[in-house]
């Protein structure tokens, strides 16, 4: 019998704890632990322990199918984690050493290549994976998890809101209910939204799990308007999991948002170092270029850059960030290459308004006034798709 393990931590996709968290106004997809199999005595390893644990199971046992596909899961993770694409190709390679032992019933790997494809940011791909692992195992709440996921990014809303019912009705837990959180979040009910994040916090198995449910009801808060009340969860999430990094860009946010900026210039400083993720990236640039400190922005924007070329080497393909960073830094052909391209491969409502912007700064309102309308057709509460919107509405002569 397979040695049954489960990929540690969460496996998070899009959005702003993904490889390409998006610089917006509504927070990130909220896709939490992978309910496969039972970890069994994995359970609460680090990423690290697990990977080596993993990687020692399938050198000892290399028919163990099961083992592979988490050992593929654990991979897209630290890719996440790292902030390191190269983990990609690797994650690839044991997903299809697992399907080669075992396609017939093999769901766990099909939930692999699904999360896989969402993180290179294929969701087409990603929804074409979770539909066969469903077909396998029609029960199985992470392939709901990873259908919805898919759903959401190409735009597929009523697909995207009852995979997850259907996900919640079979596991309702913290990833379940985080999903929840999002689609009313979309829908600009935010109270809903502030509800169900509360009681995945409460739900929330571990000091990971509560970080992650503190981030976001951080980003709730910041995103309405109240940066105090922000702070507080973000500080209450760092203190949860002092390694999960996205609580301290919170924090930063929420200084600069505050008026603390020297606070937030040092925190930025810090949370790009540890992870320099694209979007903090931006963020402290553009924060250091509002205080004069150009130079300093610049680079920045240059290993911001960098990052994008290994991301598309690996097989990641960025979307809404380099989209809207160019449209805002004085290249909107770029800007329009890059959203010409992504509009295609993601109609989410995030690349909608990116694109609408790209549109604008060339000088195409007429055309940008449509896809600005279709980013906030689902009711989403965005300062920035508000503003674009307003933009282009006074280009317009409106």
């Amino acid at each position: 019998m397979p040695f049954v393990v489960l990929a540690v931590a969460a496996v998070y996709v899009v959005g702003g704890l993904g490889l390409f968290g998006s610089r917006r106004g509504v927070s990130a997809s909220k896709q939490t632990t992978a309910a496969l199999p039972d970890a069994g005595p994995l359970r609460g390893a680090t990423l690290d322990v697990t990977i080596g644990r993993l990687q020692q199971r399938v050198k000892s046992v290399p028919q163990d199918f099961v083992a592979w596909a988490s050992l593929g899961l654990a991979y897209v993770e630290q890719a996440k984690v790292s902030v390191d694409p190269i983990y990609y190709p690797k994650a690839q390679v044991v997903l299809e050493r697992s399907l080669s032992i075992n396609i017939a019933d093999n769901y766990a790997a099909a939930a692999g290549m699904s999360t896989l494809a969402a993180a290179r940011h294929d969701f087409t791909t990603a929804k074409s994976w979770a539909e066969k692992g469903l077909k396998i195992n029609p029960a199985n709440a992470t392939l709901y998890g990873a259908l919805d996921d898919a759903e959401t990014q190409l735009g597929n809303y009523p697909a995207a809101f009852a995979a997850t019912q259907r996900m919640v009705d079979l596991a309702p837990n913290s990833a379940s209910l985080s999903r929840v959180s999002y689609t009313w979040e979309l829908r600009g009910n935010v109270e809903l939204a502030r509800t169900y994040m509360q009681r995945a916090l409460e739900d929330a198995n571990g000091p990971a799990g509560r970080a992650f449910a503190l981030y976001y009801l951080g980003e709730l808060a910041l995103n309405q308007g109240n940066p105090a009340g922000a702070m507080h969860q973000y500080r209450a999430g760092l203190a949860a999991d002092a390694s999960y990094a996205p609580n301290l860009e919170g924090i930063a946010k929420a200084e600069a948002a505050l008026g603390q900026t020297a606070a937030a210039l040092s925190d930025f400083a810090q949370v790009t170092n540890r992870v320099p993720q694209p979007t903090y990236l931006i963020e402290y640039g553009e924060l250091l270029e509002s205080v004069g400190r150009k130079a300093e922005a610049e680079m920045q924007y240059s290993v911001f850059e960098a990052e994008q070329r290994l991301f598309e080497a690996n097989g990641a393909t960025g979307d809404v960030d380099p989209t809207l960073f160019y449209a805002d830094h004085g290249q909107p052909k770029r800007a329009l290459l890059f959203g010409e391209r992504a509009i295609k491969k993601r109609s989410f409502l995030e690349m909608d308004d990116a694109y609408a912007w790209a549109l604008h700064v060339n000088g195409r309102d007429a055309e940008a006034l449509d896809w600005s309308a279709k980013a906030l057709h689902v009711g989403t509460r965005s300062a920035l798709f508000h503003y674009h919107s307003g933009m282009i509405q006074k280009a317009l002569g409106h």
